[in-house]
């Protein structure tokens, strides 16, 4: 597998099989960040908000666009949908969202969109066990870096990638990653650049928290 930051909560993940999965596209200029420049085989789109939803920045003729939860197949690829919401009163503030769970190239892998509250102990059940947990850690619109740290603690995913944080030329009033990164331990912190390929077999045995740039 592949995974390329394109900012914010969009990332690139290409299987083994050549199959490109995006998720959150933005359009960039929007947010004050380059643009994603990837032509996706099936986009995840979390909610329906403008820094998340630019799926025709990255479709191509044959892109499949999955914006509402439930089961999902698409090649080689399960996934499955899980509703929440995006602050912590049920959607009044700023709606729902969607955590998807994918299967891939032999992974547990889990995007949390924009979540916005504490999960409940049916949501962490349905999530189960992970390989990967993409995390949104700047606070304001989401969980706050101290509710991503507990949640990474009850999903106890291999490795943790922080999103949804301040970066240069961001456009919104979010915190940076370190407010996060504070939380741990320096040596279980691994700066991975943009992008990083592996296989299964490359997991850790302990919890890594995998640090993209763009």
């Amino acid at each position: 597998m592949r995974i390329r930051w394109h900012g914010h909560d969009c990332f690139e993940l290409e299987s083994e099989g050549g199959t490109i999965v995006v998720t959150d596209p933005h359009d960039g200029k929007s947010i004050g960040i380059a643009p994603p420049r990837v032509k996706a085989d099936l986009v995840l789109i979390s909610h329906d908000h403008f820094d998340h939803n630019c799926s025709r920045v990255v479709s191509g003729n044959r892109t499949k666009v999955i914006n509402s939860s439930g089961h999902n197949e698409h090649q080689e690829i399960r996934m499955l949908g899980i509703d929440t919401y995006h602050d912590q009163e049920n959607g009044l503030k700023r709606g729902g969202n969607i955590v998807f769970k994918l299967s891939m190239d032999g992974l547990n892998i889990c995007h949390l969109g924009d979540l916005g509250h504490s999960l409940s102990a049916v949501q962490l059940e349905e999530i189960g066990k992970l390989d990967i947990l993409f995390i949104p850690v700047g606070g304001t619109f989401t969980i706050e870096p101290n509710d991503a740290f507990e949640l990474i603690n009850a999903l106890s995913p291999k490795i943790a990638i922080p999103m949804h944080y301040r970066v240069g030329g961001l456009s919104l009033s979010i915190k940076p990653v370190d407010d996060f990164l504070g939380f741990f331990r320096e040596e279980d912190v691994v700066r991975v650049g943009n992008e990083i390929e592996f296989h299964q077999e490359d997991l850790p045995e302990g919890r890594e928290i995998w640090v993209f740039s763009l």
